[in-house]
């Protein structure tokens, strides 16, 4: 046997096991997930974003109710799965609606690959403006354009074969992305070939730190500041080798140019956590390794406020979720309020439209100090409330470092009981500029 048909023997030995361990993991799941997970998918088809030289698919989903300049977190699924299949089990589209941000998902075609897996390997679709990289690109585009999205809050993240092409997006796009999250992944430039992506899959590889960095510099010409990266990864995972993992970290350490030892280390669950931070304390890496967990998506799908997603095949109840941490690292949570928002087929985004009384009272129970738990509920309550507008002007005095007079009574004299007061605005401006020191009388 020549060298030739020797290379193809061996080829087709490890995609036999690559298959045959797909399945293996596939029946630890519930066989019958797609059954039961039936009914209205909460992804919209959207047929043009682009030229699309990477033939890929976009769907996107827009909760009833988006904030203006809302994030955005692009989820790419993995090997024999679509983009319904990874939103109902990751459950990225549930916790969008929640916390109030657009997700897209790219979906690969098996046109492109007869496993639907992404083309993470390919230089001719992980090389910049080139292939897959650049129709999820165009997507991400598009989604902000259409949808008035925050620019500097766009997140990209996926399982397996999704999670080495969210590498290569991070990779090839940092300017893109606040923030990456790579689920039992691989870094990027791992392969170039078929044959070298199942031997980065299945065997120890050897890379120095600045060479996986090096690969991330040479895929762009951005020099900073880079997305920060969460990492996750089963520890016995049969399909992707969990050392995949620590080389991110390298990659992404060596980039960010942080120490080879974590800030700090913790275990949560069983699960362990490490956390690279910069001189400022800022959480900038963070790797997961899940305790005993195959290939897939860590869920805990016990019922609680963590919850998140369908425990299936590849999406794995392991008592941690991968999704909602996730969520939190980017913090996806920060910056909600009130607005009137854009339903799903409005493309355009709508106005923002702030209640001022919730506005004034939220203001003013942040100068008495209220903790974070408890102003919600406060504000909701002193909404209610007549508003005094001496206790809010008082309340902003104070949280100006500007000392609080004996502030006079401003309402219409003789007002029914219960009525809504009026405010006289000349004793307001008057006690306002001699607390600030602008005038003496």
């Amino acid at each position: 046997m020549g060298p030739f048909e020797k290379a193809v023997t061996q080829l087709q030995s490890l995609r036999r096991k690559f298959e045959d361990l797909l399945e293996t993991s596939r029946q630890k799941g519930f066989p019958d997930h797609k059954a039961s997970a039936q009914g209205p998918s909460p992804l919209r088809h959207v047929p043009e974003f682009g030229a699309n030289p990477g033939n890929l698919r976009m769907f996107v989903h827009v909760p009833e109710r988006l904030p203006s300049r809302a994030p955005l977190v692009v989820a790419l699924h993995g090997c024999d799965q679509t983009a319904d299949d990874y939103d109902r089990g990751a459950g990225w589209s549930a916790l969008a609606d929640r916390l109030g941000f657009a997700v897209v998902y790219a979906e690969q075609q098996p046109a492109n690959n007869p496993k639907n897996c992404f083309s993470w390997f390919l230089p001719a679709d992980t090389t910049r403006d080139l292939g897959e990289v650049r129709s999820i690109r165009q997507m991400v585009e598009h989604a902000i354009a259409t949808l008035g999205l925050d620019r500097s809050r766009v997140f990209v993240t996926g399982l397996s074969a999704g999670g080495a092409m969210a590498s290569a997006m991070l990779a090839t796009y940092p300017e893109v992305f606040a923030g990456g999250a790579i689920i039992a992944g691989l870094p990027y430039g791992s392969a170039h070939t078929v044959q070298q992506a199942f031997d980065a899959m299945f065997t120890e590889q050897t890379h120095t730190a600045a060479a996986l960095g090096d690969r991330v510099r040479a895929a762009s010409g951005h020099r900073g500041p880079w997305p920060k990266i969460s990492v996750w990864h089963g520890s016995a995972d049969p399909i992707v080798k969990s050392s995949n993992a620590e080389h991110i970290v390298r990659q992404w350490t060596d980039v960010h140019g942080l120490p080879a030892t974590p800030s700090f280390e913790k275990s949560i669950g069983g699960h362990t956590r490490r956390v690279w931070s910069d001189a400022n304390g800022e959480a900038l890496i963070e790797a997961f390794s899940v305790n005993g967990m195959a290939h897939g998506v860590p869920l805990a799908a016990t019922l609680g406020a963590d919850s998140c997603g369908v425990p299936g095949p590849f999406f794995l109840d392991a008592g941690i979720s991968s999704t909602h941490h996730i969520a939190g690292f980017w913090q996806l949570d920060e910056g909600l309020g009130e607005t009137s928002r854009a339903p799903a087929t409005v493309p355009e985004p709508q106005p923002v439209q702030t209640n001022g009384r919730a506005l004034a009272v939220a203001a003013q129970a942040g100068a008495n100090g209220s903790d974070e738990g408890s102003s919600a509920a406060n504000a909701e309550q002193a909404a209610r409330r007549p508003l005094d507008p001496m206790q809010v002007i008082g309340a902003a005095l104070k949280a100006a470092g500007l000392p609080v007079p004996e502030l006079p009574n401003t309402s219409i004299p003789n007002m029914p009981s219960g009525a809504t007061p009026r405010v006289l605005p000349l004793p307001i401006i008057q006690a306002a500029l001699k607390a600030a020191g602008l005038t003496r009388t």
